[in-house]
Parts: structure tokens; C-alpha cells; sequence
């Protein structure tokens, strides 16, 4: 919200939600018009676009119906919990003449966009491997039942793979020709998916890498000049995990820190991980203020414009598609696609093989 609230060519007018709470909070920030539905937010003519962010899966029915009210729809990640399920939404969004962006993930950050720009110049040549790894906290901060189930969308491949998928398919170009993988579910006070490692190969060869793990033991932001996902420090992460092996909850906590609770900053995606590019002569990986190139002249630091504020990024995309006719590079199809390997993923690793893509997309522009 606080993104989307800062965008000079965006205008909040309305909001539903199930907590009186936050409906009472969005009325005396903004002004607008609260509703205890989707659809009656849905059925206001004043309304030219709606950000869905409620759990993953309500994603696809309060998509569809927001698609089928004449609404132009931004979707939080991932886009839902199945490829039929995106399939139907793209058909709902064609259908009825909107638009459809899948955002909030960080292939959004101008660094990984300046990534992209050295990788397709041809500058230190054909791109040869992607690889990214990232190491968090995520099973240890304060989650909603849901969060934590995976058959409603829980669990990190559902909720910060696409972060990393959809990093790697920019970079590679979008076409992923099939995915193996392993997903492990070691922590026995939230036993839902915790760790992933991927193997993903484009249609073109090109292999790519994708390591995650969300245990909160180590932190790859301690490798990143302090920037990733991290929640807790070191002290914290013993006392947290104390508690939750004593059986405590962190469902309350959760709650103290959603909308209408507490005054929420306008922050940008957070960093995740390392992701290095390799091309035939030389390496891209992001730096403090951009990215740095390792060509054969040595290294030199590109600055990426713009802060990567959630809610403005989405908005650009979303602003420069209905008034500039440009077209989105997050768009339904391209959630799609990042969904079907996120699901392959978890396929592959309980038939311990190999799975071939279907629904893959280049990437647009």
C-alpha cells in the first residue's frame, strides 16, 4: 500500500477486506470507500484497477471475478496454486478485454533488470549459466496458518520461490525446458517445505541454478552488505526458536504487524540472495547500487535507476501498459510459466525425476 500510495499517476479509492480493523485504518489514511466483500468491491464503477493480496488461494477466484467485472487486476505472487487455475485466469483477463500483472517479485528490482540489459547486449558475450542462492529466516518470523500449509499455498516454494524463479527466467530470457529438483521439510515445529534446490535448463542449453533455504540458521545477507529478508538477528533466532520448539505460537505476532495495526514504510523489494549471470566472457552479479561486470578489462560497477519500492514497481508496469500501449513484462503468462516450474519443482521431487514445461513464455518487449 505504502507503494502504491506514493505513485504520482496512481489514485487510492477503495479497499475490501474481512478485518474491520484495517477497513477502519484504510478509511482514515486515504479517504476511500471500504468494502466487507470482493465483490462489492468489484461492483464500483470507480475502480480502474485491483491489487489482489489476499491468500494464495483465494488468487484465481478473486482474479477471475475482478477480471469479469471489467478490472484491469495486479496479482501478488505466486499467481495461484495450480497451472489450470492460472490458465483460467488469463482466459478470464482475455476474455474481458483487462490486463494482468503478476507482481511483487524481485525480477522487478532495477538491479535484475540491468542484469537482464549486460546479458542481452552481447557485451562479454553468450549467456552460460545462471545460478542464485539465498538463505533466510522465513519458518522462523511469525506466520498465518495458511503460511504454513502447503495445500493452501504455504511453504517457501509457493511463497519465495517465485522471487527466485522468476529472477532466473528474466535473466535467461523466460523459456525453461524442464526442471529437477528436491524439496526438504526438515523443521519439526512447521513441517511444511523449508529448503529447495532446482536445476532448471532453457530452451536454448542454458543451465540454471536455484538454492533456497529458510531454516534461519545462516543468513545470505551477511554476504550482501546487510540487504536480504532477514527479520531476526542472531540472539533473536535462539530465543524464537526456542519458543516454538516449547510449542509457542507466532499467529499473534503476525497480526500485530498486518495493515491497521501499525504504520506500515514504503520499503523496496528486499534483496534475495546472490545471483550471478555467467556469460563466454565475464559475469554479472548485483552490487550496492546496481550491478557489477567482470569482463577481461577487470571490474566496473553499473549504477540501476530507481529504488525497487513495492506497489511502484507493479504500478510502472501496470501505467505504462494502459496510457503508453507498452506491454507488461509480468503478465499473466509470465505468472504462469514461473507457476508451472514452482509446481514442477514440487512434482520432481516427490517422483524423483525430471519434468518437461509446457507453459513457458519469452519474455516480453
Amino acid at each position: 500500500m505504502p507503494g502504491v500510495e506514493l505513485h504520482p499517476r496512481t489514485e487510492i479509492v477503495a479497499a475490501a477486506d474481512l478485518r474491520e480493523s484495517a477497513l477502519a485504518a484504510f478509511r482514515e489514511r486515504y479517504g476511500g470507500r471500504t468494502y466487507a466483500s470482493i465483490e462489492a468491491l468489484c461492483a464500483d464503477s470507480d475502480i480502474d484497477v485491483i491489487w489482489v493480496a489476499t491468500p494464495n488461494e483465494f488468487h484465481a477466484r478473486h482474479c477471475i471475478l475482478a477480471a469479469e467485472s471489467g478490472k484491469h487486476v495486479i496479482c501478488t505472487k505466486p499467481m495461484a496454486l495450480s497451472v489450470a487455475e492460472c490458465v483460467a485466469m488469463c482466459a478470464a483477463a482475455s476474455a474481458n478485454g483487462v490486463e494482468l500483472l503478476c507482481g511483487q517479485t524481485f525480477s522487478m528490482h532495477p538491479s535484475i533488470h540491468a542484469m537482464r540489459e549486460i546479458v542481452t547486449s552481447g557485451e562479454i558475450g553468450r549467456l552460460i549459466a545462471v545460478n542464485t542462492w539465498l538463505s533466510t529466516d522465513w519458518l522462523l518470523k511469525p506466520r498465518l496458518p495458511e503460511e504454513l500449509d502447503e495445500a493452501r499455498g504455504g511453504g517457501v516454494v509457493y511463497r519465495h520461490g517465485p522471487h527466485l524463479i522468476d529472477t532466473v527466467r528474466l535473466i535467461g530470457g523466460g523459456l525453461v525446458r524442464s526442471v529437477r529438483g528436491k524439496v526438504g521439510r526438515w523443521m519439526h515445529d512447521r513441517p511444511c517445505a523449508g529448503n529447495f534446490s532446482a536445476y532448471l535448463e532453457f530452451e536454448d542449453g542454458t543451465p540454471a541454478t536455484v538454492s533456497y533455504n529458510g531454516y534461519g540458521y545462516f543468513d545470505t545477507s551477511e554476504l550482501t552488505w546487510g540487504r536480504g529478508t532477514r527479520m531476526y538477528a542472531d540472539a533473536e533466532r535462539v530465543a524464537v526458536r526456542s519458543a516454538l520448539s516449547a510449542g509457542a505460537s507466532a499467529e499473534q505476532d503476525k497480526a500485530k504487524i498486518r495493515f491497521g495495526v501499525r504504520e506500515l514504510p514504503a520499503r523496496g523489494l528486499s534483496w534475495f540472495g546472490i545471483t550471478v549471470a555467467s556469460c563466454e566472457r565475464g559475469d554479472v552479479r548485483q552490487s550496492p547500487n546496481g550491478v557489477y561486470v567482470y569482463g577481461d578489462g577487470g571490474r566496473r560497477e553499473v549504477v540501476a535507476a530507481g529504488d525497487g519500492l513495492m506497489g511502484v514497481l507493479e504500478m510502472d508496469e501496470m501505467v505504462a501498459c494502459l496510457f503508453d500501449g507498452k506491454p507488461i513484462v509480468h503478465d499473466g503468462r509470465w505468472g504462469l510459466a514461473t507457476l508451472e516450474v514452482c509446481t514442477a519443482l514440487l512434482d520432481s521431487s516427490t517422483e524423483r525425476r525430471e519434468i518437461a514445461l509446457t507453459h513457458q513464455g519469452a519474455v516480453a518487449g
